[in-house]
């Protein structure tokens, strides 16, 4: 039996995204984020989209969102004031090696 292992992160590069640039489908309060000081955001995403800036900042990108909701879930300050499913036709389109 051959079992193929692939790594998270080849496995990742095989998803599709249809950026929608007119309307992201997160949006954050980052005056809220400041405050928090636990940033569970920057452990929990597995797409690693949420990084802290040289200032200490949250530094974010909805473009390669795998849409599992679990920074909406974690983040108990409510710094995620927007959080829903990308409009028909955009997001993720996951893929199987």
């Amino acid at each position: 039996m051959n079992i193929k292992v692939v790594d998270p992160p080849e496995l990742l590069g095989l998803n599709k995204f249809n950026i929608d640039e007119e309307e992201p489908h997160i949006l954050l309060d980052k005056t809220i984020c400041e405050t928090c000081k636990e940033k569970p955001c920057l452990v929990v995403c597995p797409a690693v989209l949420y990084k802290l800036g040289k200032n200490g900042e949250i530094m974010f990108d909805y473009a390669g969102c795998l849409e599992c909701g679990t920074c909406r879930l974690m983040c108990k300050n409510k710094g995620i004031i927007k959080w829903e499913y990308p409009r028909g036709t955009f997001g993720v389109s996951f893929r199987s090696s």
